[in-house]
């Protein structure tokens, strides 16, 4: 694969978890990454991942919800990767926290794609979740396996919000690729992301379900879930090949293969003695009953449509159009929760 390094690219969101790794990458690759953040004062450790590399870094002040506040970042820039939007698990207002930032933020920077006559690409970090919105769902598609050619229809405001703004956003980003012809579209949808955060331990809501498993919280059992899940750092050079490879089109579902918080926890038992880690699944009719009152996120709707069924997609045009090759998601998770570990944020039993 032929990197240009002529000029710049633009990374939004650069502190975030994926982000991290991209931004390390392409600067691997001897690019100039214009590292768009929220506060450049606080961006010291994408600043350090240029240190040893032949790329360089210049950080720009850039807001989702501020239009017009990523010309400055763009402006010469060749490609695109638009990896910035809300990943949280605590919801106070769905369209604040989720929809707003993921939907207005997306036409924001897709506005300045249209005004910087530079721009060839946009690559746009997605999510397997606006393919899918629950796993009952699959029950009623042929086969049972997810691909490209789903979109996620029953997720709204009040279910499944996350996965509600990420579709919303991905189909914007839809609509205004398909409205002009200079710049092209490429998305990357991946699963459950998973892996060691590329400057220690980040404050992705990955690290949270991680720490969960170790942290006692679940020490009497996990919720049956299964779903997709990638390394990290196999997403970050997804979104690499996606915004170089020459053919790059489409959408992409990147994953390595479906796991359930069980298969996890069953590859960190044995690497991790002593941790109350889980070792059983919780009974979908107990979840169902004492779920609502562990927290508001946990509704009787969602243990009924997705805890407790199989998960099954076809990850085959990442690897046959991006030439992916997967790492395996066990050993990406023990190098994370090593890293919990190492911060003091998961503690032995006593």
């Amino acid at each position: 694969m032929q990197i240009a390094t002529d000029k710049p690219v633009l990374v939004t969101g650069a502190t975030g978890y994926v982000a991290g790794w991209l931004v390390k990458r392409l600067l691997e690759a001897g690019l100039t990454v214009h590292a768009a953040v929220r506060d450049p004062d606080r961006a010291g450790a994408v600043v350090a991942l240029g240190e040893g590399t032949p790329g360089t870094v210049r950080l720009f002040k850039a807001d989702l919800l501020d239009e017009g506040s990523y010309d400055a970042a763009m402006a010469g820039c060749g490609v695109v990767f638009h990896t910035a939007s809300p990943f949280v698990t605590v919801i106070r207002d769905a369209q604040r926290d989720l929809v707003d930032p993921a939907l207005k933020g997306t036409r924001n920077v897709l506005g300045s794609a249209n005004r910087t006559a530079s721009v060839e690409r946009v690559v746009l970090t997605s999510s397997i979740a606006a393919v899918f919105g629950d796993q009952a769902d699959l029950q009623d598609i042929p086969g049972g396996v997810l691909s490209e050619i789903y979109w996620n229809t029953t997720s709204n405001l009040t279910h499944q919000p996350y996965s509600y703004s990420k579709t919303l956003a991905e189909g914007a980003a839809w609509e205004m690729a398909n409205a002009q012809d200079r710049w092209r579209l490429v998305v990357i949808n991946p699963g459950l992301v998973v892996g060691p955060g590329v400057s220690g331990v980040g404050r992705s809501e990955s690290f949270g379900m991680i720490r969960q498993l170790g942290n006692g919280k679940m020490k009497s059992g996990v919720p049956a879930y299964e779903i997709g899940m990638v390394d990290v750092r196999d997403v970050a050079e997804a979104h690499l090949r996606a915004g170089f490879l020459p053919d790059a089109e489409g959408r992409h579902m990147v994953f390595e293969a479906p796991y359930s918080f069980l298969d996890l926890a069953k590859v960190l038992k044995p690497a991790f003695p002593g941790y109350p880690i889980p070792e059983r699944e919780l009974p979908k009719a107990l979840l169902w009953l004492v779920g609502p009152l562990l927290s508001r996120q946990i509704t009787r709707k969602l243990v009924s449509r997705a805890f407790g069924y199989p998960w099954r997609g076809d990850n085959g045009k990442s690897r046959r159009e991006l030439g992916l090759t997967y790492r395996p998601v066990g050993a990406a998770t023990v190098e994370m929760f090593a890293q919990l570990v190492e911060a003091g944020l998961v503690g032995r039993r006593p």
